[in-house]
């Protein structure tokens, strides 16, 4: 059981750098996006960090929930 625990919070820990990662990744994009003036462009990566970094807060089993939330 206790490898089991381990390689969870392994997996874990690898899922919130990746989604860090995601987040410093589309904050850059979106700057870089910005400094070109396409606004809308810079918005959608804002977004997409927003949800990088929300998404650890948010329980992995929300079902089919989830596209009700995320759809716009």
């Amino acid at each position: 059981m206790s490898n089991m625990m381990r390689d969870s919070q392994a997996m874990a820990q690898s899922r919130d750098e990746n989604l860090g990662y995601m987040s410093d990744m589309a904050l850059e994009l979106a700057q870089m996006a910005e400094d070109f003036g396409l606004a809308t462009l810079a918005y959608l990566f804002r977004m997409a960090a927003l949800e990088a970094s929300t998404a650890d807060s948010v329980p992995p089993e929300r079902g089919d929930r989830s596209r009700e939330i995320t759809s716009h």
